[in-house]
């Protein structure tokens, strides 16, 4: 089967490693792949069909202009059919609307991913009901986890619509990643993108109440958002400007993990972020906040360290705590590659996927059938 996936992508975050994976995993087999991406006028973010054409992939740009832009509805129809796709696979609510009103009574297969739902204003919060309204359409609905699951049950999307595929990610990239040779600092990293969500805050002010007993630690956060500026102006405020550093987005993340000494997830809302795969799959000892789906990987105190969200004087007693114990860092970055190369491969996803997409296509020749028999009495 081929099957096209739509997204309007706002950087390389989650959902982009999901595509890029299941990309990746199909490469080769019987199964071909090919992406769509959203163009936007205001703020393109082209990244994720430069990097699948760079990889070899199938990649097509959508071009979009505003909100609502009935141009790109006709563009996605034509893409599925120039494509000869045999599934759409919409990901985030703008491909999921689009992907909806351009295909809506044409027998295609449509299945989406809900990755997170984060209604932080009212504007989000608008597009996510009517997004969740359109999901009811479609012919399957994965959630990465159990939360987004049961918000889709109350969403009114039919339970026989929702599949659970847990993320998984391509060992690949991070079996040889070197770590750096002996060096005079710790680090402490954060990934992910700086929005409120991913609490970036949360680790800065944690950062200073490390380095007042810790002075010689390194802090650095990997990613980009709108809170860019705002955590900028956090770092200053707080007087640790020397010590912590906001990186940006990088391309060359194996690396980037293999720098870290211990890795913090921070975060006040979650499903299952793959930063946290990543990081585990490298070997780090992670410190995270028990959101989401979160403590199912990240075990207390085998795999992992929790703390509860927003408690920052716990997440520094933590952090201080890995850094003054190398075994204890050893022993749980083992512990955590361990169970990401049993439990969270590609491999694995990708499978579930493909019994998705066939459950889909089944779905939708079911409901043909039962349309040509109604019109026959």
């Amino acid at each position: 089967m081929k099957v096209l996936h739509i997204i309007s992508s706002s950087g390389m975050y989650g959902a982009e490693a999901v595509i890029l994976n299941l990309a990746r995993s199909l490469q080769g087999g019987p199964h071909r792949f090919a992406l769509g991406a959203f163009s936007n006028s205001s703020n393109p973010n082209l990244q994720l069909h430069e990097n699948a054409l760079k990889e070899g992939f199938e990649s097509h740009l959508i071009d979009c202009k505003g909100q609502m832009d009935p141009a790109a509805v006709a563009r996605i129809r034509e893409l599925v059919a120039s494509t000869a796709a045999d599934v759409v696979h919409a990901h985030g609510y703008k491909s999921d609307i689009y992907v909806y009103l351009a295909l809506r009574g044409l027998g295609v297969p449509l299945v989406s991913t809900c990755h997170t739902w984060y209604d932080t204003d009212w504007i989000v919060s608008m597009y996510g009901r009517l997004d969740r309204f359109v999901l009811r359409k479609y012919s399957q609905v994965v959630a990465v986890s159990d939360e987004v699951k049961q918000r889709l049950l109350k969403a009114g999307v039919h339970a026989e619509k929702i599949r659970i595929v847990r993320n998984g990610i391509d060992l690949r990239p991070f079996a040889g990643a070197l770590r750096p040779a002996e060096k005079q600092e710790l680090i402490v990293g954060l990934v992910g993108r700086l929005a409120w969500e991913k609490g970036v805050d949360i680790f800065l002010r944690t950062a200073a109440r490390v380095l007042g007993e810790a002075p010689e630690t390194r802090f650095v956060v990997v990613g980009d958002g709108p809170d860019r500026e705002k955590l900028e102006q956090l770092i200053d405020e707080l007087k640790i400007r020397e010590s912590v550093t906001i990186l940006g987005q990088r391309d060359d993340m194996p690396s980037v993990y293999a720098s870290l000494d211990v890795m913090v997830s921070s975060s006040r809302q979650e499903g299952l972020p793959m930063a946290i795969l990543e990081g585990m799959a490298c070997g780090l000892p992670l410190i995270a906040t028990t959101v989401g789906e979160v403590p199912s990987v990240v075990i207390d105190g085998c795999t992992g360290i929790l703390v509860p969200a927003e408690n920052v004087e716990l997440l520094a007693t933590n952090i201080l705590e890995l850094l003054r114990d190398p075994a204890r860092r050893a022993q749980l970055g083992t512990a955590a590659r361990k169970l990401i190369e049993e439990q969270y491969s590609a491999a694995r996803m990708t499978a579930d996927y493909l019994c998705v997409y066939e459950e889909a296509i089944a779905a939708c020749r079911d409901n043909s059938s039962a349309n040509l028999d109604g019109s026959a009495k």
